[in-house]
């Protein structure tokens, strides 16, 4: 197809166009939601498959998408938002808390949020690996974005006394694959543990990145 349909105009219903566009681009999503996290999987649905479960047309999914990996990139960055504004919400109220109450009450609301929907992990973590060099592109880079949430954090925590000073670059990318890897087993029923218990350990590995063997705020204090 060499381009998108064109797009409808003028009011039907109450609703301008481009209201009635975003219905559907939604309803679209939210089949993608659905077929790839829970049913057959991204690389088994059709066009036509996504489109009967949106209860639309095949012509209006390429009025809203040129392909079904727009769908799934789509996605990957909705369920990346929705982690990202939990985790920046829980540090709005833990902002003044000490740094392990913070990183609990973050990792936590991270926790919570990406595992409160079975669809959203597979998405994430499982059916977005693999398909393009465009979508790995964009996995890495909302990767990125998480290891530079980390660090910003850790320089805060520093600045405040309550971290040792160092790269955290490195450390941060391997604490983020321990974070998916560990969310993902979880979910699968690989480990054997509470979510709780789940969170618990991975404030204890970036504790311990943030403040390794040897090192107490009073020594980093001292003149």
């Amino acid at each position: 197809m060499a381009g998108r349909l064109r797009q409808p105009t003028g009011r039907y219903g109450g609703r301008t166009a481009e209201e009635r566009q975003e219905e559907r681009r939604r309803r679209f999503l939210d089949a993608g939601l659905e077929l790839f996290g829970a049913g057959p999987g991204y690389r088994s649905t059709t066009v036509a498959a996504l489109s009967e479960a949106a209860g639309l047309s095949t012509r209006q999914f390429y009025e809203a998408f040129r392909t079904l990996e727009d769908v799934l990139a789509a996605l990957h960055l909705q369920v990346n938002g929705w982690a990202e504004e939990a985790a920046l919400a829980a540090l709005a109220e833990a902002r003044e808390l000490p740094l392990a109450e913070r990183a609990t009450a973050v990792f936590h609301a991270y926790a919570a949020n990406v595992t409160s929907d079975p669809r959203r992990i597979r998405i994430t973590f499982v059916e977005i690996i693999g398909v393009s060099a465009r979508l790995e592109e964009q996995r890495l880079a909302r990767r990125a974005r998480w290891v530079e949430f980390i660090c910003g954090e850790a320089a805060a925590a520093v600045a405040r006394g309550e971290a040792a000073p160092r790269d955290f670059r490195v450390a941060a990318a391997a604490f983020i694959g321990s974070v998916n890897g560990l969310l993902h087993d979880w979910n699968a029923g690989w480990v054997d543990a509470t979510l709780e218990e789940v969170v618990e350990e991975l404030v204890r590995q970036l504790l311990w990145i943030l403040r390794p063997a040897g090192w107490c705020a009073d020594v980093a204090a001292s003149p």
